[in-house]
């Protein structure tokens, strides 16, 4: 295949290969995903903003794209990376290619990159800046002169502008407010269909105006960046406990409770990015396969000194913290995915919990 694209790392690494999406240069944060299906799922998460996405899989786009495989309203990663891209597609479900899917989402792709050298590469060096660029004269100047993930509130990119009711509501509807610092469309599908009404809030919404519309629980969402950039987050956490208002939180929603409540965090060397993530429930002894997508985690350490914290969840490839409740108070919250998509189905019972901890209340 000639190279009439590169694929170019912060400490000088260069993979060559072919464009297929937007003829545009795209900079970000390089992180590999290991799911084998659900690439259209991965394009629109929110989680994804800033990032250059490597998929390890090997063939990508061989069942094209559509419609209703979305978890946002656009595609969200900064790049995409991949070994083969099937410019052939099959799926009666399909409505256009992922080339033409991402030419019209204005998004750089590349094609035919060692991807298995690439994800190697980032395991041992960890998550670095990368680009992918037609024109290799000036590259690496203008990729070091992009921002690190590090330091960024990247939330306040992605969530919504005005607050708007999700779905219908039956008259025995639990009302609720998601707090979106880059929600996903299937945690509002499935929180719905538990048997919530459900209002989404921008991020830095006072806890105050939900409760005033009638919220009787809280729901912090999934999101992209640095969350101890995310300071408006921590007052909410915060005013959470006075208010003793039910809270369950998922991946960056996790991250913030815990710095709401006294905790750190700090930067995984690569990331969990993935749909067979191993999570142990350390009350039950039950393993689940989880679907994950964070570059940053819960200090375990920190954790142990705050009073009425208890680790409910860990990972078993690395004992990182993968959720945590709270003693005294109704909540609680986890790193992965619950409402996986892509990914297993295992731990959807989060969203039956809360939806009991809501209705005792």
């Amino acid at each position: 295949m000639p190279s009439s694209a590169y694929l170019i790392l912060e400490d000088g690494t260069e993979l060559p290969g072919a464009p297929f999406g937007a003829d545009l240069e795209s900079l970000g944060e390089v992180v590999f995903n290991t799911t084998m299906s659900g690439y259209q799922e991965v394009l629109t998460d929110p989680s994804y903003s800033g990032q250059v996405v490597a998929m390890t899989y090997p063939m990508i786009g061989n069942y094209g794209v559509n419609p209703d495989d979305v978890e946002s309203a656009k595609i969200q990663v900064a790049g995409f990376v991949v070994k083969e891209y099937s410019k052939t597609y099959s799926n009666f479900r399909a409505t256009m290619s992922l080339a033409e899917y991402l030419k019209q989402g204005g998004i750089a792709a590349i094609e035919g990159v060692d991807t298995r050298r690439l994800t190697r590469h980032i395991r041992d060096k960890g998550a670095m800046r990368a680009g992918i660029f037609r024109d290799r004269k000036g590259a690496h100047e203008r990729l070091m002169a992009h921002p690190r993930m590090d330091g960024l509130d990247l939330a306040s990119k992605v969530f919504c502008g005005n607050s708007y009711r999700f779905g219908g509501a039956g008259p025995e509807s639990l009302p609720i407010a998601v707090f979106d610092f880059g929600v996903k469309m299937n945690i509002l599908r499935l929180l719905e269909g538990e048997g919530f009404a459900v209002t989404v809030y921008p991020g830095n919404t006072p806890l105050k105006q939900a409760i005033a519309d009638g919220a009787k629980g809280v729901f912090l969402s999934n999101g992209p960046g640095d969350p101890d950039a995310v300071e408006y987050a921590k007052n909410l956490v915060r005013d959470i406990v006075k208010e003793k208002v039910p809270c369950f939180g998922i991946c960056l929603g996790h991250q913030l409770m815990a710095l709401g409540l006294g905790g750190r965090t700090y930067k995984l060397k690569f990331g969990h990015r993935g749909a067979n993530q191993p999570v142990k429930d350390l009350e039950t002894g039950r393993v689940e396969i989880t679907s994950q997508n964070h570059g940053f985690a819960v200090d375990l350490d920190s954790m142990k000194g705050i009073k009425d914290v208890e680790i409910t969840h860990v990972n078993l490839n690395d004992n990182t913290v993968e959720g945590f409740r709270h003693r005294r108070l109704p909540m609680f919250c986890v790193q992965y995915h619950p409402e996986a998509s892509p990914g297993p189905h295992d731990s959807r019972y989060l969203f039956r919990r809360f939806h009991g901890m809501v209705a005792t209340r």
